[in-house]
Order: C-alpha cells, then sequence, then structure tokens
C-alpha cells in the first residue's frame, strides 16, 4: 500500500530534490561568485561586461537548475555556464563592431568605400617597386653562373647555408664567400644604375 501511495503522489520527492538543488545553487554561488567575475573579466576586460555576463549566467543557472543532473560539482556546473554567457557577449560585441567615421565624412555621406583608404600601392610607388626588380634581374642575370645559383639558392629560394652548401656540394664557407661575391656585384650594379 506504501508503494501505491508513492507512485500515485511523486511531487514531494521531486520538489525536496528541486530545494536541495537551489540550496547547493546558492550555496556556490555564494562562494565562488569572486571566481565567477575574474574570469568574466580576464576575457570581457570590461568590469561593467563582466558583471552583466555573470548576472545573466546566474539567472540562466536558476533557470536552469533542473537539468544539473550532479555528474560534476556544481560550481564547475555554474563556471560553464558563466564561461558561455561570456561568449555570448563577445559574440555580440564582434557583431555590433561598426565604423566611426569622423564628423567631416558623415557630414559628406561618404559611402564606406570613400572613406577607408587603399592600403594598395599607388601608380608611383608600384612603377619604383617594377624599376627595382628589373633591376636586380638585370643585376642578378650578369651574374656567373656560378655566383647566380649561389645568390638563387639562398636569397632568392629561402634555402639555409648547409642546405645550399649540400645542393651544391661544397662546403658551407664556399657558400658564404659566392654569396658575398655575388651581393657585391649585385650592389654594384644598382649602384650604377642609380647615377
Amino acid at each position: 500500500m506504501a508503494a501505491t501511495a508513492l507512485q500515485l503522489n511523486p511531487e514531494p520527492i521531486a520538489v525536496e530534490c528541486d530545494e536541495s538543488k537551489f540550496q547547493e545553487l546558492t550555496d556556490a554561488i555564494t562562494r565562488y561568485s569572486l571566481r565567477f567575475r575574474r574570469i568574466a573579466l580576464r576575457h570581457l576586460s570590461n568590469i561593467a561586461d563582466a558583471e552583466d555576463a555573470v548576472q545573466d549566467a546566474l539567472l540562466s543557472a536558476f533557470a536552469h537548475v533542473h537539468q544539473f543532473r550532479g555528474k560534476a560539482k556544481m560550481s564547475t556546473w555554474l563556471t560553464t555556464i558563466v564561461i558561455n554567457s561570456v561568449r555570448m557577449k563577445l559574440r555580440r560585441r564582434l557583431s555590433s563592431i561598426s565604423l566611426v567615421l569622423d564628423e567631416t565624412d558623415a557630414k559628406q555621406d561618404l559611402t564606406l568605400e570613400e572613406s577607408v583608404s587603399d592600403s594598395r600601392p599607388g601608380p608611383e610607388e608600384a612603377y619604383r617597386q617594377r624599376e627595382v626588380v628589373e633591376m636586380l634581374s638585370h643585376a642578378t642575370s650578369r651574374l656567373s653562373p656560378t655566383l647566380r645559383t649561389t645568390f638563387q639558392l639562398r636569397d632568392i629560394d629561402g634555402f639555409s647555408i648547409r642546405e645550399t652548401a649540400d645542393l651544391l656540394g661544397v662546403p658551407t664557407g664556399t657558400v658564404k664567400a659566392r654569396l658575398a661575391r655575388a651581393r657585391m656585384k649585385i650592389k654594384e650594379a644598382a649602384t650604377k644604375s642609380i647615377r
């Protein structure tokens, strides 16, 4: 008969369970609230946002305390909720970033393309870069095949001195000497073309 009474009225057991979860939750909040604020502040770097994130997390924890299964400590469960709240705050922050224009730009009703500078080189800079490339190419082509190959492997292809020496089958000192001669000849050619 007692078993029948329990089956007909299981609610008091659930209420007692929820009350113990609420008590455990409030104890964890009291004990670890400073820790939660530190975690939020470390990620958000703003006291107001950190407090908002912790408050949102704690409200969420109270609303979903019945989902706490007890597989981890209450403090661990709360920490996870705080971290998720911080992540949501960061996502909202990223989506709300907007470009602030100067007052003069706003008054002129410029479009975004007109107000943001172009980082590509201008025509003069592009021409100067092309001249430098052509000059270096010409100077490199005037090197002897031995010096050109050594220069190509080391300075253009980026091989180390040891790798260049192994590829050419010569000692590292020979590679260093050839590189010094090649660089000196390229420098001389560049100086002559500038004059």
